[in-house]
């Protein structure tokens, strides 16, 4: 009892408590005013979609902040739970050793030794005189609290990597959009930049067409999947299918620009999308509550669980590659018929026609990779390599290996057909507006709501201004030539 009291609060120097709390205070005013200054900088260079993405980053901070309190706050209380042994004897992440016949123990100390409950001797005690056990020890508890930081940190940390990775790869296709410039801004006159323009829209369509649907064999369906399959992993984006999907945008929903600056506008929109991925939703929390909860010694659920990942974003980056096919054999087949051969974007493309799977899928394939390593970085420096929940070497070594492969085949690969190929629905994103239109439109719908307006319009007004007509204010980011 001596021992318990010396290490509270009432017996510690003070100048090691008001050492230590500068030091927390310190910490966190540094990562908050560092926060500022960045939300700041982008505000200054008006990256608002980037500065909506740092916002939401602070409130999964909170969110952490708020998990850590209700942790702190009930861990006395949790820890003074007592169940029956029998409900806390199986399902166990590492499998129990087997009991000595020499040796004999109670069931009592069984488990709290199989589960390492360092809770202190009063709540140990405090079931022992019921019968019972405690449900879970301290130690288990701030073990969980720090997993959950560090997969929080791991999510951020490896959807910005991705991000940046990817925009990098998209800011490669940068010189086949100034192909198409203004002659204002290249210098040439109109009538040479008409003509330059031409011949760079011919010759690339002749390549697309001739790459996606020359031939009889490339308009199987067999051959077009297997193809689309095999072609994420090099090259993924070639310099014809981003003019010929450029030129299909452009036809679509800024006819009266040809010189549209495509490139700018899927960066803009990338942006945005990156305010989305870099959040954790619910339902990727209730993904790590079901994996806590099968990740049972024996079962090895997280060698398994590894290849998914994989596997969709394979998925995904086939699936973008096909759609890429099938615009090209849908305009095979209306020159087939001697109808206007023009490439026809649609949202009956994308699974269930609706392009925002895409971003869902990618969003839940980065969640589930930073997982993966998060997770193994938490084992490896809370029980060390040989614990038995990192189970196997060959177990091991093949999770690392694919969690790099999805990180650098997203970034690389998949991202950059995403920000490509999503804008070949039916609508347009709001990207497409700059910063100050976004920002009016925005307050223009929530005023109309507030005012009684239907729901179903005000979606219908923002989601669906395809054309110059609908939208007046379109005209101010399509038709600047």
């Amino acid at each position: 009892m001596a021992e318990a009291r010396s290490g509270s609060l009432e017996y510690t120097p003070t100048w090691v408590v008001a050492f230590i709390c500068f030091i927390i205070v310190l910490l966190s005013l540094l990562a908050e005013r560092g926060l500022h200054h960045l939300g700041k900088c982008l505000k200054r260079r008006q990256q608002d979609a980037l500065f909506e993405a740092l916002q939401k980053l602070k409130e999964e901070l909170m969110l952490l902040g708020f998990i850590s309190l209700m942790l702190t706050v009930s861990q006395a209380a949790i820890r003074h739970i007592c169940v029956p042994p029998a409900l806390v004897n199986n399902m166990f992440p590492c499998k129990k050793p087997l009991e000595k016949h020499d040796a004999p123990k109670s069931s009592h100390s069984v488990i709290i030794n199989a589960r390492h409950l360092l809770s202190t001797g009063e709540s140990t005690d405090h079931c022992a005189a019921k019968g019972q056990v405690p449900l879970v020890s301290v130690e288990a508890l701030h073990q969980l609290h720090i997993f959950i930081f560090v997969l929080a940190v791991f999510h951020v940390i490896f959807c910005a990597s991705t991000m940046v990775l990817g925009g990098a790869r998209i800011q490669q296709w940068k010189h086949w959009e100034d192909r198409f410039k203004s002659p204002s801004q290249k210098g040439t006159t109109r009538r040479g930049h008409a003509h330059a323009h031409a011949h760079e829209l011919f010759s690339a369509n002749h390549e697309f067409f001739e790459m996606h649907a020359g031939g009889f064999w490339r308009r199987s369906v067999v051959i077009s999947w297997l193809r689309s399959f095999f072609k994420q992993f090099y090259g993924s984006v070639t310099k014809s299918e981003y003019i010929a999907l450029r030129q299909a945008f452009i036809m679509s929903h800024c006819r009266t620009n040809p010189s549209f600056d495509f490139h700018k506008y899927m960066l803009r929109t990338l942006e945005i999308d990156f305010k989305k991925v870099v959040s954790i939703s619910w339902y990727l929390w209730l993904f790590v509550v079901v994996f806590l909860l099968l990740n049972v010694g024996g079962w090895n659920t997280y060698f398994w669980l590894s290849f998914l990942p994989l596997i969709l974003l394979l998925m995904v980056g086939a699936k973008l590659e096909y759609i890429i096919s099938s615009l090209a054999l849908d305009v095979s087949e209306k020159r087939n018929r001697a109808e206007e051969a023009v490439i026809t974007p649609s949202d009956e493309l994308f699974w269930f026609h609706r392009p925002g799977i895409v971003l869902q899928l990618i969003h839940f394939i980065l969640f589930q990779n930073s997982f993966e390593i998060a997770f193994f970085f938490w084992i490896l420096f809370t029980y060390g390599i040989h614990s038995c929940i990192m189970e196997k070497l060959g177990f091991l070594i093949p999770r690392l290996v694919m969690g790099v492969l999805v990180q650098v085949l997203c970034s690389y690969s998949t991202l950059p057909l995403y920000a490509l190929v999503t804008q070949m629905g039916s609508k347009f994103k709001k990207g497409i507006f700059d910063n100050v239109v976004q920002s009016t439109l925005e307050g223009w719908l929530e005023d109309t709501r507030n005012k009684g307006e239907s729901t179903s319009e005000a979606h219908r007004i923002e989601m669906q201004p395809s054309t110059p007509e609908s939208y007046n204010v379109q005209v101010m980011e399509c038709d600047n030539p």
